[in-house]
């Protein structure tokens, strides 16, 4: 067999293994999301653990610099954290139960406030459809109905998980604990393991990008929703509304998803403007409130705030809110944004797939141009 025989049985060889190991990895993505879905018990905390770990991580280096060793610096992480979760949860699941066990009581009050504007559909409805018999001989159009699931309690849903739930937030809090306790070895390890000087400084730049990106927005975005939520109680109490903060604090907490927690916040504004409010235009006004401060927030807040740093395609956000909503539903959603933040800051950073360089012996990665070398060497000296 003559060389060039030998280096043609190669090449088609390695062609081969590397068309097995493509569809491979294909397979693999598309089994993901399904191993996932039937995995939320243990994948859902694993990776609100790891974000929410990665958002503290600015909070355990800036105690770290002064002093504070790793693992008591990651505790005093995990308890500020827990004082804060706690206070949300304090603030809006004790009010909203008073509110779901008074929900039945106000439906007639809601009917009521309703029935104007349920008149005015019918009146339109009956123009509409005396309007197409005059046009067609056909039969008139038939109203379509939408169907409202009623909604679950938070008090039944978390008597009927209690266990498992205790047993997610846990294993969560560890998660979250051991990785800050680590987070500093375990970055200087993985830098000094790189067998050259660019690698070390890829893998620096990777991580810090990863943490730089995560921790903004989560800690701007949080800020702003605050804020948010704030303005809103404020005007709700002045209007009367009752349970301001507890309003307040749905609006910041919806606010983490886009497009769709607006939405929702209103319907629910409007529901309880419903129960509390005899008239209709007074009931309909937390609601309109709601709409006001979101669109001053969303249409220059926070463009001005964060500007071109974190700006994001609205397609990938719809499909990344779309696709991790379908598989942990709500928590899903939440963790949707930061998880398309990590993703796109580890392409931008380490290179995309290059799958036909793959498939013709070309290398796997396509890396972008790298930046300034004074930026790059200080990303090393952060990160090391």
């Amino acid at each position: 067999m003559t060389p060039h025989e030998q280096n043609e049985i190669n090449r088609r060889r390695d062609r081969l293994l590397a068309s097995i190991a493509l569809t491979l990895g294909i397979g693999l993505i598309l089994a993901l999301p399904f191993a996932l879905r039937e995995g939320a018990e243990f994948f859902l905390p694993l990776t609100a653990a790891l974000v929410i770990a990665i958002a503290l991580v600015p909070f355990l280096e800036w105690m770290e610099r002064r002093g504070v060793p790793s693992a008591i610096a990651a505790l005093v992480a995990v308890i500020v954290f827990l004082l804060v979760a706690n206070a949300a949860i304090v603030m809006i699941v004790v009010p909203a139960a008073d509110w779901f066990v008074l929900l039945p009581e106000r439906l007639p009050k809601i009917q009521s406030n309703l029935a104007p504007l349920i008149d005015l559909y019918s009146q339109l409805q009956r123009f509409v459809d005396e309007t197409i018999q005059a046009l067609a001989s056909g039969p008139g159009a038939v109203a379509r109905t939408a169907s409202v699931d009623a909604p679950r309690s938070l008090l039944q849903f978390a008597a009927t998980s209690a266990p498992s739930a205790i047993v997610q937030m846990v294993f969560a809090l560890l998660i979250i604990y051991f990785f800050l306790a680590g987070w500093t070895r375990l970055r200087r390890r993985t830098i000094n393991s790189r067998g050259s000087f660019d690698g070390a400084m890829a893998v620096a730049r990777v991580i810090q990008n990863v943490v730089d990106a995560t921790s903004a927005y989560v800690l701007t975005i949080a800020t702003i929703n605050l804020c948010l939520g704030l303005s809103v109680a404020i005007a709700l109490w002045l209007i009367g509304m009752p349970s301001p903060l507890m309003w307040g604090g749905i609006v910041a907490m919806l606010n983490f998803i886009p497009y769709f927690g607006p939405m929702l916040a209103a319907v629910l504004l409007g529901l309880g403007g419903l129960m509390m409010f005899d008239d209709i235009w007074m009931a309909l006004l937390p609601a309109a409130i709601q709409i006001g401060f979101h669109l001053i927030e969303a249409n220059a807040i926070t463009p001005m705030v964060l500007g071109r740093r974190l700006t994001m395609n609205p397609l990938l956000i719809l499909v990344a809110l779309t696709f991790w909503g379908w598989v942990w539903g709500t928590p899903g959603a939440l963790l949707g944004v930061p998880l398309l933040i990590i993703i796109q800051t580890v392409i931008s950073a380490a290179g995309m797939p290059d799958i036909a360089g793959f498939l013709f012996e070309r290398g796997t990665l396509t890396v972008p141009p790298r930046k300034e070398n004074d930026e790059t060497e200080e990303t090393v000296e952060r990160a090391g």
